[in-house]
């Protein structure tokens, strides 16, 4: 499977373009401080970006770095690495390699520089790095378990649906869809455990993932305890689509951010060999 990072990425790329939703903006003069200061403390913060956008990516080293220099952070945790991946037996020294190794960093699907500032920041200040994605040796499985339809409410399910056919530039057939819901579900799930299993007392997780995951009304949240203290983050402004008001609240804020480049994503993706 030796393809480029457009052509293996692409349909998980739109689904994180396009699942999001909307909140309060806070203001394009306040601080990172000042908006840190009004959504902390919380026992996690779930940054939802834009993949494809290095405005986001600013944004995040940022807020790892603070976190990090204030030792608040509990955790870095991915969408990018997969689930069981992380980086507690590396030194604070370690090389970039050595990072990437121990997260089975997958180049093709996720450009490193996009996030080793983030992932460095972290592992410098010796904070642990979790992979929280779910393995690709499950999908298959994930696919084909009914129960996880039932762990949506069913307008959020019926969103999830329509998301997940438009994501894919409406080229699933009709009987892929509930099953590519599934692994939505499936990897919503898994980095809310992941949270979880990294949560420390007066400190925060910090989550990097797409919009689509951090949507409160359908996405990690769900998954997540009533009692947990979390913020959902959206990095730059949703696009009308996102915004939608299918269901609401989709956000806690929204940090202006920089879109990434206008592309065409669903062109692309009709005109790359078939799977």
């Amino acid at each position: 499977m030796n393809r480029s990072f457009k052509t293996q990425a692409l349909p998980w790329m739109l689904v994180g373009l396009l699942l999001s939703g909307c909140a309060t903006n806070a203001g394009p003069t306040l601080s990172l401080q000042d908006r840190l200061a009004a959504v902390l403390p919380a026992d996690a913060l779930l940054l939802g970006e834009q993949h494809d956008a290095p405005d986001h990516h600013r944004l995040q080293t940022e807020v790892v770095s603070l976190l990090a220099s204030r030792r608040q952070l509990a955790a870095l945790i991915l969408e990018m690495a997969d689930q069981g991946s992380h980086t507690r037996k590396l030194p604070t020294s370690a090389s970039e390699t050595q990072v990437k190794a121990a997260l089975n960093w997958s180049e093709t699907a996720w450009p490193w520089p996009s996030y080793s500032g983030a992932v460095m920041a972290a592992v410098r200040s010796g904070v642990p790095v979790l992979g929280a994605n779910l393995p690709r040796s499950q999908m298959r499985e994930k696919m084909n378990d009914s129960r996880l339809d039932a762990l949506l409410p069913q307008q959020a399910l019926m969103v999830q649906r329509e998301r997940v056919r438009t994501g894919h530039c409406d080229s699933l057939p009709p009987e892929r869809i509930g099953p590519m819901v599934r692994i939505q579900i499936a990897r919503d799930l898994s980095m809310a455990q992941t949270i979880q299993s990294a949560l420390r007392p007066q400190m925060t997780v910090v989550l990097l993932a797409g919009r689509g995951h951090v949507d409160r009304s359908v996405g990690i949240p769900l998954h997540l305890p009533a009692s947990l203290s979390l913020k959902a983050i959206s990095l730059g402004e949703p696009s009308a689509q996102e915004n939608g008001s299918e269901i609401t609240p989709h956000w806690d804020a929204v940090w202006p951010a920089a879109a990434g480049p206008s592309i065409d994503y669903c062109a692309q993706f009709k005109l790359s060999p078939a799977r």
